[in-house]
This record gives C-alpha cells, sequence and structure tokens, in this order.
C-alpha cells in the first residue's frame, strides 16, 4: 500500500485545435486544490486496487484499510501489508476512526511489515503508482475528483483484466551485496 499527492488542475482558456489537428493548451492553469491516490497490490497474483480521496488523513487512511479488510478480502484470516512508516500508517488510527471493539478487529487482522527508511524500492505498491501515472495519469489536468476517480476506474479495470504479477528479483544476498549502505552485514557488526 503506497499513496500519491496530485495536484487537480483546470483550464485557465479553453483548448482549441489547429489545422493541423494539434492541441493547444495553455501553460497557463486554475489550481483546483490536491488529492491523493491510495493504491493497494497484491503483486502474486498482479491485482491492483487505486482510489482517490480529497486527504490522506489517519481516518482515511483506516477506512481505506477497513475496505481492504471487509471488501477486497473478506475471508481473509490475516492480510500481510508493506508499506512505507508514514505517521498516519500504524494500528492506533483504527482508534481514531472507529469504536475500539471494531478498530481491535481490525488491528487483529493485519501483518504489517514497514519498508526500510532509506529502502522505497522495496515499496511495490510505489512502484505500481509510477505504472498508474505513465499508463494513466501522464501529463493530463484532472479538474474534480469525480473526473480522476473515473479515469482511475477505467484503468483499474483494463490493469486487472490483464494482470501482471510481480517477478521480484532481489534476494537478501543481492541487497548486501549491491545495498551496503543500506543493509549493514550483521555479523560483522556483531564481531
Amino acid at each position: 500500500m503506497d499513496e500519491k499527492p496530485l495536484q487537480l488542475l483546470g483550464e485557465s482558456r479553453p483548448r482549441f485545435r489547429c489545422t493541423d489537428a494539434s492541441m493547444v493548451v495553455d501553460c497557463e492553469y486554475v489550481r483546483n486544490g490536491t488529492c491523493s491516490i491510495f493504491m493497494f497490490v497484491e503483486p502474486l497474483t498482479g491485482w491492483m486496487r487505486p482510489e482517490v480521496l480529497e486527504h490522506r488523513t489517519k481516518v482515511d487512511w483506516a477506512h481505506q484499510m477497513k475496505k481492504l479488510i471487509d471488501e477486497d478480502y473478506p475471508d481473509a484470516e490475516r492480510i500481510i501489508l508493506v508499506m512505507d512508516n508514514l505517521n498516519t500508517h500504524n494500528i492506533a488510527s483504527f482508534y481514531d476512526a472507529f469504536p475500539p471493539a471494531e478498530a481491535r478487529r481490525l488491528a487483529s487482522k493485519l501483518e504489517i511489515h514497514y519498508t526500510p527508511e532509506h529502502g522505497s524500492w522495496l515499496d511495490i505498491a510505489e512502484v505500481a503508482l509510477s505504472v498508474l501515472s505513465h499508463e494513466c495519469l501522464g501529463n493530463r489536468r484532472f479538474e474534480t475528483i469525480d473526473i480522476l476517480d473515473r479515469e482511475l476506474e477505467v484503468w483499474k479495470i483494463r490493469h486487472n483484466a490483464n494482470r501482471k504479477k510481480v517477478d521480484w528479483q532481489f534476494t537478501t544476498a543481492k541487497d548486501r551485496t549491491k545495498l551496503k549502505h543500506l543493509y549493514p552485514d550483521l555479523n560483522s557488526v556483531l564481531e
């Protein structure tokens, strides 16, 4: 799971086509605020769920986790969740959003693993957001959350119909060789 902030931008002047069919777009734009795209990825099946929200608060995160638990994986006994260590990404957020019994129930379903502080390359959802940016968002302007939400839904349906599994190549041995500065050999540290 990861998040991506996005500016909502409108046109300050209408676009128009030239006689050669090229589109003329004014560089000036109207800023319509920001939003956040939450991305969920299941690496072994290639399933993805992007969702756009107005904010990315603790309560927003908690509601996204509830959706993951109750709607995406209702029969799962336990969900292994890998994500970055953002201040809103923690079990305490459930208690800000739900009554204690519900917060406890949701927390008991998750096994959380945080990516290393300087190892964002380990965040598969971050890679998925990059794919989403390339395939769907591009350099386009989205004026409202509703317009962006419709585009994300089309992308999600197309992507999930043609799922590509994540073929993770790194191993601990490779990590220690290529990224020594991030992952020191603990045996040499203890000696």
